[in-house]
C-alpha cells in the first residue's frame, strides 16, 4: 500500500539524539519571559509525565522557569488551538503526542497541524509490543499470520482506544499481514489488557511501559516490536520487520514539541538545543528509561520531515481502512 512501508529510516533516526546545534542556536537572547508548554491533555497521562521530565531540567538550564499548563478536551485540539493562534514570541509552545497529525485525519479540527506549526524537536519515541493471550497457540509473528489467515475474522485485538496509536498498529498490521482481524477498542490500556490477559480479546499492539510487567510476568506472551529497531530492555525480542514477513512495519507512539507559525527560527534552535541537552542530561535519561521511552531531540528540519511523513501515513491508512470515531 503506497506511504505504509517507507517508515524505517524516520523512525529508526528517532532511536539517536540529533547532534548539538551549531551557533545558530545562540543567535537570540530568549527567553526573556517565563516559558509555557501547553500539554493538551489532563495532567497526568504520558503526554504530561514526558513535558514535566523536560520541563523540570530546562528550567535549570534556562534563565527562564518553563511551566506546564494543561488544558485537555476534544482529542487534544483544544490546548493545541491555543497555541496555534498564539503570539510568535517564544513565550508558548505545544508538547502532543503522535495524536497531533492522527486526530486531523478522523475528525474536523480549527487549525491545520502542519501549517499552523512549526516543529522543534522529538522528546521520545515509545516503542509499541506485539503481546498476545497465553491461550492463543503461536510463539512467533509467521505463526500468528499463518493462525489468522486459518481464522479469518475469528482473531480480535484490542486498542487503548479507537484512531489511537495502538488501533492504527493493528491495522496496519492487518493490510500488510493479509489477515482479517476484529478490533475491539477499550478506554485506556487498563481496560483492554485484563481481557487479553483472560482471553476475551486474543492480542494488542501496546505501549511497552504497560505491556511489559505482564510479560515478564509470564502473563501476556510478547512477539514482537512494532519500531525497526530491537529494543534494549528487551533485546531478544525481534521486530515485526524482521520476524516478517512484513518488511518495512514500523510504527510508535512519539512525542514532540511545536511553536507556532511564525516563531523565529533561532528561537525555535535554541529551543531544540536546550531539550537535546536536557534528553542528555543522566537524570532525565534515566526517567525516559522507567517509562519505556528512547529520547530523540532530532533538529528541527528532521522533525519537520518525520511528522510530514507521519501525517501522510495515518491519512492513507486512516482513508483506506474507513477509520471512524465517534
Amino acid at each position: 500500500m503506497p506511504g505504509l512501508t517507507r517508515r524505517g529510516a524516520g523512525l529508526a533516526a528517532l532511536g539517536a539524539l540529533a547532534r548539538p546545534r551549531g551557533a545558530g542556536a545562540q543567535a537570540t537572547d530568549w527567553p526573556t519571559r517565563p516559558v509555557r508548554l501547553m500539554v493538551p491533555y489532563p495532567p497526568g497521562g504520558p503526554t504530561d509525565i514526558l513535558a514535566r521530565v523536560v520541563a523540570q531540567r530546562l528550567t535549570l538550564d534556562l534563565p527562564q522557569p518553563v511551566i506546564i499548563e494543561n488544558r485537555g478536551g476534544a482529542n487534544g485540539t483544544i490546548g493545541s488551538e491555543v497555541v496555534a493562534r498564539a503570539a510568535p514570541d517564544g513565550t508558548q509552545f505545544l508538547v502532543n503526542a503522535s495524536a497531533h497529525v492522527i486526530v486531523p485525519h478522523l475528525q474536523r479540527v480549527p487549525y491545520d497541524a502542519l501549517a499552523d506549526f512549526v516543529p522543534v524537536t522529538n522528546i521520545a519515541a515509545v516503542p509499541l509490543m506485539l503481546v498476545v493471550t497465553n491461550a492463543l497457540p503461536v510463539r512467533s509473528v509467521p505463526e500468528l499470520i499463518a493462525y489468522a489467515r486459518a481464522n479469518p475474522g475469528r482473531l480480535s485485538y484490542a486498542s487503548s482506544s479507537a484512531g489511537g496509536s495502538t488501533h492504527l498498529a493493528g491495522e496496519l498490521f492487518k493490510r500488510q499481514a493479509g489477515v482479517d482481524m476484529v478490533h475491539v477498542p477499550y478506554r485506556g490500556a487498563g481496560q483492554a489488557l485484563p481481557d487479553v490477559v483472560a482471553g476475551n480479546a486474543h492480542l494488542m499492539f501496546d505501549s511497552m511501559a504497560s505491556s511489559a510487567g505482564l510479560v515478564r510476568e509470564g502473563r501476556l506472551r510478547a512477539l514482537a516490536v512494532t519500531t525497526p529497531a530491537r529494543v534494549a530492555a528487551f533485546p531478544d525480542l525481534p521486530t515485526i520487520a524482521e520476524a516478517g514477513p512484513l518488511p518495512g512495519y514500523a510504527i510508535a507512539s512519539w512525542y514532540a514539541v511545536w511553536a507556532p507559525a511564525r516563531t523565529p527560527a533561532a528561537i525555535v534552535s535554541r529551543l531544540q538545543g536546550a531539550i537535546a541537552a536536557a534528553l542528555r542530561a543522566p537524570e532525565v535519561a534515566e526517567r525516559l528509561a522507567t517509562l519505556g521511552a528512547v529520547p530523540v531531540g532530532d533538529t528541527p528540519e528532521e522533525c519537520a520531515r518525520f511528522v510530514r511523513a507521519e501525517s501522510e501515513l495515518y491519512g492513507n491508512l486512516i482513508r483506506e481502512a474507513r477509520i471512524t470515531v465517534d
